[in-house]
């Protein structure tokens, strides 16, 4: 009888209170911009930037943050140059810009459009916190004039505007009622909401979202609203997966979750999730790709065990783990070996099970490793090499087990 997932996993995720996400939710990389204010961070050249864009249109990855233009002379030339590759090579991507609700953060956003010839979102952002106004010294007046001259410069310029209030989590309803009202009342098409320091749980996203979908209705105005969040307390990925739930149009993240401090939401674990819900249908053969990418080109090494493109992501050196896999592969299922200890499929990403010998296998892994390398399992070597892996504190390298081998085949 021919069996498939849905029949062998029963899924809890799918039963009682099960939360509906916005299906037209659009993703948006920053990490060109927001992920390299990281302090550890290299600065990857323009040409990796270029590849990195090409990877992001390739995942399906709808807008990215290309620069903030105004940092410097070299910044506003690698920003056009972005810009350029978009128009040269037709991706299906659109490009944005951070900048203060200043004009000389807006002029360069400006000249960056004008010289690649493609509209560039300028991203203004302005501190909305009541902590955040008492250290500055800003009072709620100065913020609104700020606000509006900045988003009326933005539209008279011709380029989107998007108003962003930071640390909007810790902000108060009615100051956020005010800024964004008048933000969209000079012209916004978008509005982010930004959890600047991570300070959110997934309940206050959700509260925080729904509160800003009255605020835009009272409007009247067709504007779209974005979630910008940090992982200063982990909790990124669900915080991300709130705000689309509450009805967010557009999610920002950064590749490995790089960013400020603890960083900013990862693209790519979110992007596995959405995948894995239903909410999107991309093609993500290429996500260990763009990962590596940033990995080199950022100087960010990636933990061994950080979910699918770690090196421990799909491998296991454990005897009862390692016969489940072993047994499924037998049934003649490329996909019942995938999933019987898994939870995300190694094939969506180009990968495979993988089954180690160390001091937690059993002798199904040593059969295993040695028959999947065409090495006859006598029972000599497997007892060599398991012995071997029992008197050691970690797994056995290839090269260890291949000495094993060569031995025992020298002895015989």
């Amino acid at each position: 009888m021919e069996l498939n997932e849905r029949e062998l996993i029963y899924d809890w995720n799918l039963h009682g209170r099960v939360t509906q996400y916005h299906r037209e939710v659009e993703l948006n990389d920053e990490t060109l911009r927001d992920g390299l204010q990281a302090p550890s961070v290299t600065q990857p050249t323009l040409e990796e930037k270029i590849r990195l864009l090409h990877l992001m249109s390739d995942l399906g990855i709808h807008s990215a943050n290309i620069g903030y233009a105004g940092a410097s002379a070299k910044a506003l030339n690698d920003v056009v140059a972005l810009a350029k590759e978009i128009v040269d090579h037709k991706l299906n991507i659109a490009p944005n810009c951070a900048g203060r609700t200043v004009k000389v953060d807006i002029d360069p956003i400006v000249e960056a459009s004008e010289r690649a010839g493609i509209a560039i979102e300028a991203a203004t952002f302005l501190g909305s916190s009541p902590i955040r106004q008492y250290a500055e010294g800003w009072d709620l007046d100065r913020l609104l004039k700020l606000t509006a001259d900045a988003v009326s410069y933005v539209v008279s310029r011709g380029i989107p505007s998007m108003f962003v209030t930071e640390d909007t989590t810790r902000a108060d309803p009615e100051a956020l009622r005010k800024l964004y009202t008048c933000a969209i009342e000079h012209g916004a098409q978008r509005i982010c909401l930004a959890d600047t320091v991570g300070h959110a749980t997934p309940d206050g996203v959700y509260n925080l979202v729904t509160f800003i979908k009255e605020v835009v209705k009272d409007t009247g105005a067709d504007v779209k609203i974005d979630w910008h969040g940090h992982r200063d307390r982990g909790l990124a990925v669900p915080n991300t997966l709130a705000a689309i739930a509450a009805g967010a149009h557009r999610v920002h993240c950064a590749a490995l979750g790089i960013g400020e401090r603890s960083g900013n939401t990862p693209m790519d674990i979110l992007i596995v999730n959405l995948k894995l819900l239903g909410v999107i249908d991309n093609d993500l053969s290429r996500l260990p790709e763009y990962c590596r990418l940033v990995s080199v080109a950022c100087g960010v090494p990636i933990p061994f065990n950080y979910p699918v493109v770690g090196a421990d992501a799909f491998r296991t050196g454990t005897g009862v783990h390692a016969a489940a896999v072993i047994k499924a592969q037998r049934k003649g299922h490329d996909w019942l070996a995938d999933l019987v200890y898994s939870g995300v499929p190694a094939g969506m990403f180009g990968f495979k099970q993988g089954i180690e010998v160390g001091p937690m296998s059993g002798e199904a892994n040593v059969i295993y490793w040695l028959s999947s390398r065409g090495i006859e399992p006598s029972r000599e070597l497997v007892t060599k090499v398991f012995d071997a892996a029992k008197r050691s504190n970690r797994l056995l390298t290839d090269a260890e087990i291949e000495a094993i081998v060569a031995a025992e085949r020298v002895v015989a």
